[in-house]
């Protein structure tokens, strides 16, 4: 059956000719934010379940319009002089002028927010899932909220994260694989700074006590950045030991949300400064609800930095002994930037991998460390990657360990508008896979974008075959289309 194109949609073909770029990454903390692609990880097993090469296939439930649309835009987010200039007028005075502000709003709205994001409220955000769960994809609804400063703005974070949570409801069964949380969002970021300084201190030296710690899984290991903590933290004052157990109160009272609609939650990575206290709220909630087999709460691990498999393989192994089934989301990491420079501002060296090279090793070494606890059951993994050779690997270890493809234990996740051929590739090949949507109103969640997009700049770039793909598959339309139309003009002279 012939395909039919619009006169406007070939005309615009030959842009897609041209060599592509690198494009930059515009995720959020939200911190599906990885997608080293371009240079190989370990090499993966022989079989290869994964068809990147039947792009009717890959593309079948995608318009052309679409694709062309999906295009463009990554072709314009892959030239550095449109980030830096997204980045400077967000930061100048032209953002506060009023009708200027509206005019950039409206030209991002249907542009990069549209291929990024998933609306600017709830309701957008579900009919956009409604679509993915109709190409046989799920989601995991993001709503783009920023850090808190005092307990008040932590409570009004919490109650839209509830608001989320309590709307999956109303969609299809099993179309929303994860509920997601930024602790930064529900405990005053200057807080957790605090929290992470006095569990640093705690690690160097077990006799410094720390009096409202409850038992939970190991944080940090010897591996770990200790330079924000140079000297001996003062303790907590009474009113930080209770803003800090409001806090734990807040992701208690979420994470019972999820358990109560049997709803995953995903609780996001953030920087090295307050990594520790974000592990130390996650255990204690993973302790309370990952019982019995069940992974409720997923902590996240940051592949590129280099004590990432030390502290992932000390936590899951005293969480086994504790019965717990700890669960983990894995990702490479999204503050390479802000990571190297706070770490050479103060004389030490940088916490994240040396080479792109061991950042790959590390994650897929992380990867096969967490499928065999998958097998054995006694954890969960969400593999949040844009890296395709990643995804053949994790794919066939799964296999060759037996995990079922309906295992919810083990599900891949990408950024909405990133690395569709990858997502494509292991729907078709009958894994669960999910989009991350980030939605909330534009000038709420542009700004947000763009420092990721400037933060992530160097390592974190993906690669150019998700462009190849569609326009290898745009090729081919085009060419059954002419088919198709040379047919039907012999077919009626």
């Amino acid at each position: 059956m012939a395909i039919k194109l619009s006169p406007n949609l070939l005309q615009h073909v030959r842009f897609f000719h041209s060599s592509a770029s690198s494009f930059t990454v515009v995720s959020s903390s939200l911190s599906l934010a990885e997608t080293l692609i371009d240079q190989k990880p370990c090499p993966p097993p022989k079989q290869q379940l994964l068809d990147f090469d039947d792009t009717e296939k890959l593309f079948s439930s995608v318009t052309t319009t679409k694709m062309l649309k999906s295009l463009l835009n990554l072709h314009m987010a892959s030239l550095n002089p449109i980030v830096d200039l997204g980045v400077w007028v967000m930061k100048s005075r032209l953002y506060e002028t009023m009708f200027l502000k509206e005019a950039i709003l409206t030209m991002v709205k249907h542009t990069f927010y549209d291929h990024f994001c998933a609306g600017e409220n709830l309701n957008e955000a579900s009919r956009t899932l409604q679509g993915l769960w109709n190409d046989g994809l799920k989601g995991i609804l993001d709503y783009g909220l920023e850090d808190a400063n005092d307990n008040g703005s932590c409570y009004t974070n919490l109650n839209e994260f509830l608001k989320v949570v309590e709307s999956t409801r109303l969609l299809p069964p099993s179309s929303v694989s994860y509920a997601c949380v930024k602790i930064t969002a529900i405990c005053p970021i200057s807080l957790l700074k605090r929290v992470s300084d006095l569990l640093r201190w705690n690690h160097k030296d077990p006799s410094f006590g720390l009096p409202w710690k409850v038992d939970a899984l190991p944080i940090l290991c010897n591996k770990s950045p200790f330079y924000h903590t140079l000297r001996r933290p003062d303790p907590l004052t009474p009113q930080e030991e209770e803003d800090l157990e409001k806090a734990h109160q807040r992701l208690i009272k979420l994470s019972q949300k999820c358990f109560d609609m049997d709803l995953p939650l995903l609780v996001d990575a953030e920087y090295t400064s307050v990594q520790p206290a974000i592990d130390y709220f996650t255990y204690s909630a993973m302790t309370k609800f990952n019982k019995n087999g069940k992974a409720i709460v997923y902590g996240t691990v940051q592949a590129y930095l280099r004590d990432a498999k030390e502290r992932i393989t000390q936590a899951t192994e005293a969480a086994e002994k504790m019965g717990v089934t700890i669960g983990y989301k894995l990702v490479r990491g999204a503050y390479l930037s802000t990571e190297s420079q706070v770490a050479s501002s103060l004389g030490y060296a940088s916490p994240i991998h040396g080479s792109i090279q061991e950042t790959h090793a590390c994650y897929d070494d992380c990867t096969s460390f967490m499928l065999e606890k998958v097998y054995k059951g006694s954890a969960a993994v969400c593999l949040a990657t844009h890296n395709l050779d990643s995804g053949r690997w994790a794919a066939a270890k799964a296999q060759a360990l037996g995990i079922g493809k309906g295992n919810d234990k083990l599900q891949f996740a990408q950024l909405k508008g990133m690395a569709e051929g990858l997502s494509f590739g292991l729907r078709n090949a009958g894994f669960q896979v999910s989009k991350y949507l980030p939605y909330g109103p534009v000038d709420m969640v542009i700004p947000y974008l763009l420092r990721r997009a400037e933060e992530n700049r160097g390592m974190l770039s993906a690669s150019t075959l998700d462009r190849q793909f569609m326009r290898k598959e745009i090729k081919r339309r085009v060419k059954a289309a002419i088919v198709g139309s040379e047919s039907h003009k012999m077919e009626t002279a």
